[in-house]
């Protein structure tokens, strides 16, 4: 288990607020507790926190890879149960590893295949990826929605994080609970509607949806859903999912 926090800014310099996102990435401390990592640039700045499973120096994060003269940067926390096959595929398309982490596997997925990689991804994961050529975030949450991934749209950036504890650390973001919100803590809850928050401005990144983020707006998109099949089995004729 490790913990992201990420935050996109069209009109602010993030290389001078590595503060607040110390404070925010600090506050998943629980879910990373062995490691640490920052990277900032004017647009765009991410925040780690690493529970070491494999490959503790191969997989440190944020991960930044150059291809040209772009640079694609990466926080993710999950696990890819078909990292050995998307590994071979990889090497067999000439790409060189440095490490065995499943944080490379899929940085690397990211620059061969570009968004549609989350559709060859097997495993539970939540992550980001920082273009810096494009100017765009792409961020992805698993199929089942196993790993979480919060995120809040504000008027002229967009952060987002493991948990709502991170966001709330943010001081464009405040613990505001509305009507929709209250109707989630005591009609819904302790389940919750999917994508729904419940403070006012965050959300949660739905189970196989990606989202991407530019300057042109916020893009949310479903890559995923349960297949629902016709089951003809004997006499009976009904709807299952396979």
């Amino acid at each position: 288990m490790c913990g992201i926090v990420g935050v996109v800014d069209w009109k602010r310099n993030l290389t001078l607020q590595k503060d607040i996102l110390v404070g925010m990435t600090q506050a998943l401390t629980p879910r990373g507790p062995d490691a640490e990592g920052y990277w900032l640039s004017p647009r765009a700045a991410f925040g780690h926190r690493r529970l070491v499973g494999v490959d503790p120096q191969g997989g440190r994060q944020p991960m930044i890879r150059q291809q040209g003269e772009n640079t694609f940067v990466m926080i993710y926390t999950g696990v890819l149960y078909n990292k050995p096959e998307i590994r071979q595929e990889l090497l067999s398309r000439n790409y060189r590893f440095e490490g065995h982490s499943d944080t490379e596997a899929l940085l690397l997925s990211y620059l061969e295949w570009g968004p549609s990689c989350v559709e060859r991804l097997n495993g539970i994961f939540a992550f980001g990826i920082w273009d810096s050529r494009e100017q765009q975030l792409f961020v992805a949450r698993d199929r089942l929605g196993v790993k979480p991934l919060f995120y809040s749209e504000q008027t002229s950036s967009l952060v987002f994080s493991s948990e709502l504890k991170a966001l709330l650390k943010h001081p464009d973001i405040s613990p505001n609970i509305g009507q929709e919100g209250s109707a989630e803590v005591f009609f819904v809850g302790p389940a919750h509607t999917p994508g729904a928050g419940v403070h006012k401005g965050i959300s949660e990144l739905e189970p196989g949806h990606v989202l991407l983020y530019s300057a042109n707006g916020l893009y949310i998109r479903r890559y995923w859903a349960l297949p629902d099949n016709v089951h003809t089995d004997g006499s009976l004729d009904f709807r299952t999912c396979t």
